[in-house]
This record gives C-alpha cells, sequence and structure tokens, in this order.
C-alpha cells in the first residue's frame, strides 16, 4: 500500500469516524469500523485501489456495511450498548468522546438506538451525511425505493411521530374530513370549527411558510380550494393526512395532527423526491 493512499485514508478518517459514530454510538467501536475500513482498502490490489474515483465514497460505503454488520450482531447477541460501553474504559478518552457525543446530540443517539439496523443506516447516511439512496441501497442490498423507505421511518420514529391508533382512527378521519369538506365548499366557519385556535402549518418547502392561528390557516386553506378537489385521504407516515395528485400523480401532502378534535398542527410536503421518501397509504371508502 503507497504512503500517498495511506494518506489520503487519513484525510478521510475523522469523516469516517463521524459516520460510525453516529451509526453505532459508541466511539471504541466506531474506531474499530474505522480500522476495517483501512485494513479492506489495504487489501484492495494496489491498480485497483489507484482507479477509485471517489475514495471518500467508496471509503463511507464500507464503514457503513461494517457498521451494519456490527449492528445486526448487537442486535441478535441483544447487547446493551450502553453497557458495553462501559467496557471501553481505557480504549478512548472519555473527554474525547464526551465531546463527541456533544455535537451528534445524545438525544438523538438515544432515539437512534431504537431503530431497526437498516434504518439506522439509512437515515444516518442520507440525511446527516447526504449519500444517494442509490449507494445505500446497494449497502442493505435494496432497491433505492426501499431505502428511501427505510429512511422515511426512521425519520418519523425521530420526530417522534407514531401512528394513529386504531381505536382513534374514525374519530381523527371525522375531523380530517370535515376539514376537507369546508375546504371544498369555500367554508371558512366550517373550517375554524375543526382548527384549533393555535393551530400552525408548517411547510417543509418553503422557509418561510410557517401559518399560525386559525383564522390565517383557514384564508389559507380556501386559497387552495380547487387542490382540495384534487386530493384524497390517506395515511403518510402513519398520520392522516390528504394527498393532493395531478394528472393521477400526487403533488404534495398535507399531514394533520389532532388532539381533542381539533386539528392543532398541518405539515406540507410537496415535491417527487421528499414525496417518495413517505409512506402513503390511500384511505379507500
Amino acid at each position: 500500500m503507497s504512503d500517498f493512499l495511506a494518506r489520503r485514508f487519513e484525510e478521510h478518517r475523522p469523516h469516517l469516524r463521524a459516520v460510525a459514530y453516529r451509526m453505532l454510538g459508541s466511539l471504541a467501536e466506531a474506531e474499530d469500523a474505522v480500522q476495517e475500513a483501512w485494513l479492506r482498502l489495504s487489501r484492495t490490489e494496489a491498480g485497483q485501489a489507484g482507479q477509485i474515483d471517489n475514495l471518500g465514497g467508496w471509503l463511507t460505503t464500507v464503514v457503513g456495511r461494517v457498521c451494519l454488520d456490527m449492528l445486526r450482531s448487537r442486535a441478535a447477541r441483544r447487547e446493551d450498548p450502553i453497557g458495553d460501553r462501559q467496557h471501553e474504559a481505557g480504549r478512548v478518552d472519555p473527554e474525547h468522546e464526551a465531546m463527541l457525543a456533544d455535537s451528534v446530540g445524545v438525544a438523538l443517539l438515544v432515539v437512534l438506538e431504537t431503530l431497526e439496523p437498516a434504518e439506522r443506516l439509512a437515515f444516518v447516511l442520507h440525511d446527516l451525511f447526504g449519500v444517494p439512496f442509490e449507494d445505500i441501497a446497494r449497502i442493505v442490498d435494496r432497491t433505492p425505493a426501499a431505502a428511501r423507505k427505510l429512511a422515511s421511518r426512521a425519520r418519523a420514529r425521530i420526530r417522534g411521530v407514531r401512528a394513529v391508533p386504531a381505536a382513534e382512527l374514525p374519530r381523527q378521519r371525522a375531523v380530517v374530513e370535515a376539514f376537507l369538506a369546508a375546504a371544498r365548499g369555500g367554508d371558512f366557519e366550517g373550517l375554524l370549527t375543526v382548527l384549533d385556535p393555535d393551530v400552525v402549518v408548517r411547510s417543509d418547502t418553503d422557509v418561510a411558510g410557517l401559518v399560525r392561528g386559525a383564522a390565517a390557516v383557514a384564508r389559507q386553506a380556501l386559497t387552495y380550494a380547487t387542490l382540495s378537489r384534487t386530493s384524497q385521504l390517506a395515511l403518510v407516515d402513519g398520520m392522516l393526512g390528504i394527498v393532493v395528485t395531478h394528472e393521477g400523480r400526487p403533488v404534495r401532502t398535507l399531514v394533520f395532527t389532532v388532539r381533542d378534535d381539533k386539528i392543532t398542527e398541518l405539515r406540507s410536503v410537496a415535491g417527487a423526491e421528499r414525496l417518495a421518501e413517505l409512506e402513503i397509504s390511500l384511505l379507500i371508502d
């Protein structure tokens, strides 16, 4: 292995350590994963290694595969990762690990521990490091669409989204149907009856797209009356919502949070790429 390639590997080491730490939640295990990536690179024929166009991407993929195997092995042994880390004393600098944990966010690490290995990998690589789903699909041996779904499910858990309980579905559906009927009919007062006074609309496509208050939200809903006529009730990542279609294709979703028979929040998602990341199941009467 040439000194040149070794130097290039060292340039990528901080990034690889960051990826592995977010995947594994343990700096000692992250170091092991990075070292395994180095060993695999060192076993690559010199000529082949020199032909790797994107060494950083190649190494990230290798670290992802190694971490996925480690997570699956941990799950099979039903290990407590926090307990495991207590046995790592002396392997890493505790202050260094504490600083890295602070940079990641302890709360995020705790939630990541609840994800299935493939979900965790898809979320970490795509949402935190921008790895394309085509590359993630090859790591988890699934299609790019399936990799998107893995990240979507992980994202929903991290956001604290939970599927609507079956017992609550009819009541919440009635509230959303009333909202949709009022929007279609231009019924401003009807919209106010189902909106919480402090309701908020958030848009994933518009940084300035926060709308707050029942009256403001009702006025906005009336401006979209035409769109509401081409929409259909659906479960979106397990939450009640509506899907707006154009020429048979979804172009926007609106996801509702309902509490005490009032709509407290609406989240708007648009764009083919973002919609492809969502789990959408149309509700047929």
